[in-house]
Formats: structure tokens, C-alpha cells, sequence
């Protein structure tokens, strides 16, 4: 089935978290998106972790990149707006990515992944490098890497924290539990709760599930041969990521040829969270480059 779409021609700028969702049909899937920013530089897509919607994504992240560049956010296929039945694998949804990329007619873009969304950029940078200008990985690691089969038994306890204490598992997961990571945890989960209209649907439980089934494979995956990445690469994590431990960062930036690092200190899997503004000046001195 050839591809269609709805999308808003008024060419306004807007913040994030207004928005319009659009959606565009793949091989009879709907996929959703937010789309911003000005349209003469090559677009930035973002991928986003493990049960994440659109509305999981960070307003001042989006906001601040898309200043200056075009930036559309995804919700993967079985997840939030989008429709069909959520891959069990990171391969399948870098197969996604690349179809998605094509229907909306982009010859190349760059790629933010974050958590599970670094895995999926990565492995869409592998399969078609030449779709893949710049590559930003945060919160990630590579197949094969420390503890990622183990992200499950790392979560569960958390998650049934957050629901005894009423917090989002996120303040727990994401941040320190230092009194900076306390209060960048709540600023956070804060700015995630700022749009009020067209919410995004939030993951059903089968999707977060076949989610982790997708991550817990990537961790027990043989290694990728990662030196064929000849793309300019950023990678940033906090010091104390305890999702898809620090050392997957450090071992991604000798892997791939003249990755750039950044480690953020006293931060967690959230670190670019906790330092948004930094990340974002970061991130466009890199794209821009």
C-alpha cells in the first residue's frame, strides 16, 4: 500500500506541546508524530525508551533543538497512536524507522536514540548508513552490553516503588537519588505533564511488555561490529545510569570511530534530562558541525 499521511501545512512555529499529531500509513500501518521546526535542515528524527509515547518525550529537549533544526518525534509501531502490534525485536523496529523514513520522503536525516531508541538508531545506522547523516546515542548501549538483558529486574522493583509511593517510576529509574537528582527528577516528570490537549495515548500493557522483550534480546544479541559506523557520532549518559549501565557508553565511544562522549556527573539514565540545557547546546554544536 503506498504511503499516506495527514500533516499541518500552516508552517507556524509552535513548542512541543502544541503540536499537531500526524500520522502516516506504512505498508497499512498507521505510525504517529509530532513534526516542528524550520524545514530547511535535515530533519532529527528522535526515538524515544522502553514504554515511551510522545508525550514521554522532554519539552525543553524538543523545543531547544527544534530552534534551529526540524525535529519529528515517533511513537514506534503497537505503541500510543500508532497501530499494529509492537516488534519483538530491535531489528524489526529499525526496519520500521527506515520505511518510516522513506514514506515521509527524506533522503537522509540524523538520529537521536535514547535507551531503547539508541539501540533501534543503531541499528537503522547499520542496516542503511546511508539514510543516517549524524547519530546522537544517550541512556544506551550496544548489543551485547553489560546488563541490558537484565533491565527487567532492574525495573520491576522500581516500578512497584512508584506505584506505593504515587511517583512516576521515572524518579526512580532515570535520576540519582542525590538531592540534584531529586529535584531534576520532579522538574522533569513536571515538564512531561505541560500539554494539556491531544495527549498522546499512553503504551498498554502488551506493547510495554513486548518492549522489554525487544530490549532483554539486544542485551543477549552478539555483539554488532560497530567500527563500520563511519558516521559522526555523539554519545551522553550520566555517571550512575542503573537501566543500561554507564560503562555500555564508555564501551560505544571506543567502539565507534571518533564518537564524541559526554558524561554527566551526579546523573542517571535521564542524565540529559537533569542537563537539558547543556545537552542541547551540545547537540546542535555537533549537528551543526
Amino acid at each position: 500500500m503506498s504511503p499516506t499521511r495527514t500533516q499541518n501545512h500552516s508552517g507556524l512555529q509552535m513548542p512541543f506541546i502544541k503540536a499537531v499529531n500526524q500520522s502516516i500509513t506504512v505498508e497499512g500501518i498507521p505510525f504517529v508524530y509530532r513534526d516542528l521546526g524550520p524545514r530547511h535542515t535535515v530533519p532529527l528524527v528522535l526515538l524515544n525508551h522502553w514504554g515511551a509515547v510522545l508525550d514521554n518525550f522532554d519539552p525543553r529537549i524538543v523545543d531547544g533543538l527544534a530552534a534551529t533544526r526540524r525535529v519529528i518525534a515517533v511513537d514506534y509501531r503497537g505503541i500510543g497512536g500508532s497501530g499494529g502490534v509492537a516488534p519483538l525485536t530491535v531489528g524489526e523496529m529499525a526496519d520500521d524507522g527506515i520505511a518510516l523514513i522513506r514514506a515521509l520522503g527524506f533522503d537522509q536525516v540524523d538520529l537521536l536514540g535514547f535507551s531503547l531508541g539508541g539501540f533501534v538508531a543503531q541499528a537503522i545506522a547499520l542496516k542503511a548508513p546511508e539514510r543516517v547523516r549524524k547519530l546522537i546515542l544517550t541512556g544506551t548501549g550496544p548489543a551485547g552490553g553489560e546488563g541490558i538483558d537484565k533491565v527487567g529486574s532492574v525495573a520491576w522493583p522500581l516500578i512497584l516503588k512508584g506505584l506505593l509511593t504515587l511517583r512516576d517510576p521515572k524518579f526512580y529509574l532515570f535520576f540519582t537519588s542525590t538531592t540534584n537528582g531529586r529535584h531534576a527528577a520532579s522538574a522533569f516528570l513536571k515538564r512531561l505533564q505541560e500539554r494539556q490537549n491531544n495527549r498522546d495515548k499512553g503504551p498498554t500493557p502488551r506493547a510495554f511488555l513486548r518492549q522489554l522483550s525487544a530490549i532483554t534480546a539486544w542485551g543477549k544479541q552478539a555483539p554488532q561490529d560497530l567500527a563500520r559506523l563511519r558516521i559522526p557520532t555523539l554519545i551522553a549518559n550520566g555517571d550512575s545510569d542503573i537501566m543500561v549501565p554507564t560503562v555500555n557508553s564508555i564501551a560505544l565511544s571506543n567502539h565507534i570511530p571518533d564518537a564524541q562522549l559526554i558524561i554527566y556527573e551526579d546523573a542517571g539514565h535521564g542524565g540529559i534530562f537533569q542537563h537539558y540545557a547543556d545537552f542541547v547546546a551540545k547537540a546542535l554544536v555537533f549537528l551543526d558541525a
